[in-house]
């Protein structure tokens, strides 16, 4: 079977006249996946007071989609090389866009977390495939790049975004909209779909991994569990050592099962090279802590400033920008010249300064003073990190492994996205619960002494989250040890010929 590649522009698809408006769907699917990360966030407070969500449990809204999405990201790669990517792709829309129906329907807060794991699913499929199609469809190098270029920007800015449209569609129709909202962006990406894509076959040698998928997501979904079930019962309690136990035990057994199986998930030998584990690691502990910090700022704003949705959305405007001048304005000027951890390093450094000034807020802290300067340091920060890391990750791989090495650092930032946010919510609302329950002597005060152990388990909870992006940049400095590109071997990112 003949694959375009780099350099064969005479590809029918180099040709195509519709390529670009191939790119405005590809690029609409994946603006709407990643939405989802943090549209819900502004959303979460409204919609755990109409669902009578716990304390605990409304971390659920954010983990249940970021762990089925990150845990099965590599199969929906494998998925989409069996069955053909375009096919994928449309089958991931639909089922995304009915995954969020059912979610803005929800009546309790079962049935929204159940909604929000089903749109992981199809994100997992939809994710990969819209890639894969964005590399077949472009086989020109200029246009390839150019094409990258316009995606990554969309998909960077999808946070920020996400932010705004959450909170605006919270605050005006309610934030059932904010899951409503994507079915009619998925009905135009499908149209679009039929209409504008092609694809080349599926691939029917490819073989799924499906012990390695049960492995692999059971061990994560048991350890994030554990994390959540702590908050309630302790973290002595036999419940939560034994989940915890068993989700190390299923990701012990998911690296041996990769060792042997003849179609692995995950290639281990993607894993065993320092720089790319370094970056990895690096990735998944620094999203820890962002995440992290989206949770508790949301609440902190909405509910102790009595910020609305939208006011909350713009709030969090100066993190976004921030991140993308750190990345497009430092990072990528400054990487052509200087060792990756050269930038990782001091990007962890300055997020995790940030996250200590947050630890003084207060119940009446005042945004441009205390919590603008905090939002700033940590984009600056991150965006210093993401791009080397991205960069660095899939520098110099085969091929034939550029596809699951892109799924590689996805799924590390999805799953430290899940455990962060998991973790932390069970030290902010245990500290919280200490705080209130030592400090209630006067009955009269308890409106007062609830806000402020609220805030306190907050700030608890995000000193961990700067010791964990401490750890972050502890890892890239000792492990990330590869050399400028000018001054040792190539390393362009390597674009996907196929997912593997």
């Amino acid at each position: 079977m003949t694959v375009a590649r780099s350099g064969e522009p005479g590809q029918a698809t180099d040709t195509d006249p519709r390529r670009w408006w191939g790119l405005v769907v590809i690029a609409l699917a994946q603006l709407m996946v990643v939405l989802d990360a943090t549209i819900v966030n502004i959303a979460l407070p409204s919609a755990q007071a109409d669902l009578g969500m716990s304390d605990g449990n409304r971390q659920w809204v954010i983990t249940a989609y970021t762990l089925a999405f990150g845990g099965l990201l590599l199969l929906g790669g494998r998925i989409a090389d069996l069955a053909g990517r375009k096919r994928t792709f449309i089958i991931g829309l639909i089922g995304f866009a009915a995954a969020s129906a059912l979610g803005g329907a929800a009546t309790t807060d079962g049935m929204l977390f159940g909604a929000r794991a089903l749109q992981g699913v199809f994100a997992a499929l939809l994710a990969p495939s819209a890639l894969s199609l964005l590399t077949t469809t472009f086989t020109d190098p200029k246009e390839r790049g150019k094409a990258f270029g316009i995606y990554g920007a969309l998909a960077g800015s999808g946070a920020a975004i996400g932010f705004i449209v959450g909170g605006l569609l919270t605050e005006y129709l309610g934030w059932r909209w904010c899951l409503y909202v994507n079915v009619p962006i998925a009905i135009a990406a499908v149209l679009g779909a039929y209409a504008l894509l092609h694809d080349r076959p599926g691939h029917p040698g490819a073989r799924l991994d499906v012990p390695g998928a049960l492995l692999g997501c059971g061990g994560l979904v048991a350890i994030v569990y554990g994390f959540s079930e702590a908050e309630p019962r302790g973290w002595t309690d036999p419940l939560v050592l034994g989940l915890l136990a068993a989700g190390v035990a299923l990701l012990t057994t998911f690296v041996w099962w990769q060792s042997k199986t003849p179609t692995p998930l995950l290639p281990l030998h993607i894993i065993k090279d320092r720089n790319r584990a370094g970056c990895f690691l690096t990735m998944a502990l620094a999203v820890i802590g962002l995440f992290g910090l989206f949770l508790f700022m949301t609440y902190y704003l909405q509910v102790i400033l009595a910020y609305s949705p939208v006011k909350t959305g713009l709030a969090f405007l100066p993190l976004t920008v921030a991140i993308i001048i750190g990345s497009t304005q430092i990072s990528a000027r400054l990487l052509p010249h200087v060792a990756p951890r050269m930038l990782m390093v001091p990007g962890m450094i300055l997020a995790a300064g940030g996250m200590l000034i947050l630890t003084r807020m207060t119940v009446t802290s005042s945004y441009t003073t205390e919590i603008l300067p905090a939002l700033l340091l940590m984009g600056l920060g991150m965006g210093l990190t993401f791009m080397p890391v991205f960069s660095t990750a899939t520098a110099g791989v085969a091929p034939q492994d550029s596809g699951v090495t892109s799924a590689t650092v996805n799924t590390s930032q999805q799953v430290g996205g899940s455990i962060g946010t998991a973790l932390l919510n069970t030290i902010a609302t245990t500290s919280s619960a200490t705080y209130i329950t030592s400090h209630l002597t006067n009955p009269t005060q308890r409106a007062l002494i609830t806000r402020e152990g609220i805030v306190h388990g907050y700030t608890v909870a995000i000193t961990w989250a700067a010791a964990i992006m401490l750890l972050a940049g502890l890892i890239a400095g000792l492990m990330v040890t590869t050399k400028p590109p000018e001054h040792g071997a190539p390393t362009e990112p390597a674009v996907p010929e196929s997912v593997a």
